[in-house]
């Protein structure tokens, strides 16, 4: 994982030798959370700015119902591709499915890349998920857990790297969280059944198919015009609040610190 700690990092950090009590474990979670949410680079960043104020702009009657099946946001997703296209990105929806196995459950789900370049032109690929948050949802959460939910970012922007980790952090707190209330770990929330979701064969489309599209008074449709709003209020109040402070990092270098001396 690419930690400043190095490769290695997080996995040493969320190894069951360095984890501290059970306690003070979602805490221990919650801190690493922090950090992550921090480590983006400057192309994350405006990237994370442009696309919130992309999704703020996008009203109601912008949304077309894209398919006849439930729609599932589908449509807030193509208007932001849209948009991010006359902005200049080389953005897409990418529809995504896997087969079922003996460890993981089948399953399909869409999101949103943009395609870049570098300064030596190979391209590079950042994720855009506008619903982040419901992935890691589980019944009967703790308020530790809730807390690291709530710590989120609203959409997730960035590589598969840094999203694989925040995967790691999220599957360990819901392992702990369950435990605590002696509830059974399902497969949907393990790491291999997460990890599907972005890392499967996927359809990647820059607009939706116009035979699909349908009348826009469907019940389904008719609820991602409320899914779009409690998104833009969600982005408004993270918009508002700022870090009281950076007392965090200290205690982040003392478990690096840690890291290092048990390679």
């Amino acid at each position: 994982m690419y930690l400043e700690c190095g490769k290695r990092g997080l996995s040493t950090m969320l190894s069951p030798r360095l984890r501290p009590n059970s306690c003070g474990l979602l805490s221990f979670f919650c801190t690493i959370m922090q950090y992550l949410k921090l480590a983006m680079d400057q192309y994350e960043r405006d990237l994370l700015s442009v696309v919130n104020s992309l999704l703020l702009s996008i009203q109601e009657s912008d949304l077309r119902h894209t398919m006849s099946s439930p729609c599932n946001d589908s449509c807030i997703r193509f208007s932001l591709v849209k948009l991010l296209r006359l902005s200049g990105y080389d953005a897409g929806v990418c529809a995504a499915k896997w087969p079922g196995s003996n460890k993981v459950p089948g399953g399909d789900h869409e999101y949103i890349d943009v395609v870049s370049h570098n300064d030596t032109g190979s391209p590079e690929r950042l994720i855009i998920d506008i619903d982040f948050h419901s992935h890691f949802q589980i019944a009967r959460a703790v308020e530790s857990y809730d807390r690291i939910l709530a710590s989120l970012p609203v959409v997730y922007v960035g590589s598969w790297n840094k999203m694989n980790q925040f995967l790691q952090v999220m599957v360990e707190a819901a392992r702990a969280s369950l435990k605590q209330n002696s509830m059974p770990f399902p497969p949907w929330r393990s790491l291999a059944y997460l990890q599907a979701k972005w890392q499967s064969p996927y359809q990647r489309k820059l607009s939706p198919d116009e035979q699909s599209f349908s009348g826009t008074n469907s019940f389904e449709h008719n609820q991602c015009g409320g899914h779009l709003k409690r998104l833009q209020s969600e982005i408004e109040i993270k918009r508002m609040l700022k870090p009281v402070n950076n007392s965090w990092r200290p205690k982040l270098d003392r478990l690096r610190q840690s890291s290092y001396r048990t390679l």
